[in-house]
């Protein structure tokens, strides 16, 4: 039996057996299984290489990666919001090449990539999905874009990518695990779990981890679990505009609001809604303003840098100069992340929105 058939014969298993509380450990192990064997088609898929696959040296302040089923404009979308000249066609699988463009909006440097069209069967690598799920896993936002016309494709899209160990809206679950020689599986956790502790051994068992340690401190399922144990899961968030409303009547809209509420509605080709795109991107990257400070001068208030929030002096001495954090010696910040105005801190400091900074660098 091929791997590809073991997979079909497990998903069959999962989808007959009844869930309960008597089933729960066996369908437990199945999804642990299921997991591991579609990791082994992709880690055959990307030693066989198949192709050059996609190199995209990230730039900007945040990448963001254009995702659709072929022919939902995406190229279309791309050339309007950007400078990038990315080949548009009415037939599929136009766009054989990542394009990127820049996006300049409110002060950021904003990387949109046009990927080609991502089908069913994109994470076992049909279509170049799998040189396509490179790109997506190293953006820091995917924006899905659908047709309007088959808003369902919104559901395959997300599978492909939730097969591939890309989870969409989704932080990683606060759980560590520590392998360790001997002693057996030790369980602990900081509140009450729903999951019992026989089967998060079977789920280890599964993946052949006898001796651990596991700390869990958020109550977690099963499929979460599995995401720990097999520790290369990306966590991206997404956003979702739907095309070519300019062809639909006042049904096909109200049927796709009632599926997708909070989508952005727009039509690339006559440039309709294209500024909310840009708003919903922007503001789904959290970007925060950090103003410079020279020490002894005034703070650079028309200029701030343009970072993701969570950013610390460290990495701001990294975006300024590749010299920046080895010759750094402390830092001073002023606003809300500083205990006192000019509170000097040290390249672990977290930084918030308007914070002004002062870096003292060795010369």
């Amino acid at each position: 039996m091929s791997i590809h058939e073991d997979i079909q014969a497990v998903e069959e298993e999962i989808r007959k057996t009844p869930y309960n509380k008597a089933t729960s450990h066996h369908i437990g192990r199945l999804k642990a299984k299921l997991a591991r064997l579609r990791d082994d088609v992709t880690k055959k898929a990307a030693a066989k290489g198949g192709g050059e696959g996609y190199s995209v040296r990230k730039s900007g302040d945040a990448t963001v990666t254009l995702v659709g089923f072929p022919s939902v404009g995406k190229s279309t979308l791309l050339n309007k919001l950007t400078d990038a000249n990315s080949e548009v066609g009415a037939y599929e699988f136009t766009t054989l090449d990542v394009i990127p463009g820049v996006l300049e909006y409110k002060n950021a440097t904003i990387q949109l990539l046009d990927v080609p069209g991502l089908v069913k069967g994109a994470a076992s690598g049909r279509g170049r999905g799998r040189e396509v799920i490179s790109v997506v896993r190293n953006c820091d936002l995917v924006l899905f874009l659908l047709d309007v016309f088959q808003p369902q494709h919104h559901d395959v899209l997300t599978q492909e990518l939730y097969d591939a160990g890309i989870r969409l809206n989704q932080k990683a679950p606060d759980v560590v695990i520590k392998r360790q020689d001997r002693g057996g599986v030790s369980i602990s956790s900081t509140i009450d779990l729903e999951l019992p502790d026989d089967l998060i051994k079977t789920i280890l068992g599964e993946y052949k981890i006898h001796n651990a340690h596991v700390l869990i401190r958020e109550n977690i399922d099963v499929d979460q679990l599995i995401d720990v144990v097999m520790g290369n899961r990306v966590y991206i968030p997404a956003i979702v505009a739907i095309n070519k409303v300019d062809m639909a009547d006042e049904f096909v809209l109200e049927e796709a609001k009632k599926v997708f509420p909070d989508a952005t509605y727009i039509s690339a080709n006559e440039e309709k809604n294209l500024d909310a795109v840009r708003d919903l991107v922007y503001d789904s990257l959290d970007f925060i303003r950090v103003y410079l400070k020279p020490q002894g001068g005034p703070a650079d208030m028309e200029e701030p840098m343009i970072v993701r929030k969570g950013i610390t002096v460290g990495e701001i001495c990294d975006n300024l100069h590749r010299d920046f954090r080895r010759k750094f010696r402390y830092a001073h910040v002023w606003g809300k992340s500083a205990k006192h105005p000019g509170q000097r801190a040290g390249l672990d400091h977290v930084l918030y929105d308007k914070d002004l900074l002062t870096l003292i660098i060795a010369m």
